[in-house]
């Protein structure tokens, strides 16, 4: 099991990793956008903020084309690269291409029959959105058990994304996801609670140490 970072806020990312219990670092074109710095420049600081897995988006969209952007993304985080792929035709395709040389996760997942034909081309990961299938489709946690139910028995590993609360995150995890990403605010709010939060000031107001 591993927990992620989604961000590329490189001030975030840093403290994540400092956690000691946050694994990687998961991107998509709409997170990378928000940065002030290049594509390329953010992958660069995540491979020198992050040892583990560093999830990279194509935005290419003819097979050849995303081969080589692939391969581009490749030579900036050498075997920290995972290949995230749109999951239509065209994207299984080049799943199955790449997927021998690098991990690949196709993401935006939404049936199980797609989860089946991720596993077949020999995706590493898929990724399930939790939040946005609950809102679309009316139980994201089903889903998430359908796909888990789809892999079992396979290296096709589930990451669950758009969670918005540790108690979403907990229950896709619950729900059969293998892993998790989290954006900032839900990833530190993972660690408190209130009650827990009293208990500690009280321990620190009247009790004695060394």
């Amino acid at each position: 099991m591993a927990i992620f970072i989604d961000s590329s806020d490189l001030s975030q990312i840093k403290t994540a990793m400092t956690s000691g219990w946050v694994t990687g670092v998961t991107t998509n074109p709409l997170i990378l956008a928000q940065s002030d710095l290049k594509a390329g420049e953010v992958l660069k600081s995540l491979k020198s903020l992050s040892s583990g897995p560093i999830f990279y988006q194509l935005m290419s969209t003819r097979f050849e084309e995303m081969i080589e952007e692939a391969h581009q993304a490749h030579q900036l985080l050498e075997k920290q690269l995972v290949v995230k792929l749109p999951p239509h035709d065209l994207g299984f395709r080049v799943c199955a291409e790449l997927s021998t040389r690098m991990s690949c996760c196709p993401t935006a997942i939404y049936s199980p029959a797609q989860a089946l034909i991720a596993r077949e081309a020999g995706a590493q990961y898929i990724a399930v959105y939790v939040n946005r299938a609950s809102r679309l489709l009316g139980d994201g946690l089903e889903l998430t058990r359908e796909l888990s139910n789809v892999l079992a028995g396979s290296h096709t590993e589930l990451l669950a994304a758009s969670l918005k609360s540790p108690r979403e995150a907990v229950q896709a995890f619950t729900a059969g996801a293998k892993h998790l990403t989290l954006p900032y605010d839900t990833l530190t709010a993972m660690s408190k609670h209130e009650l827990s939060h009293d208990a500690i000031q009280q321990f620190q107001n009247e009790g004695v140490g060394l």
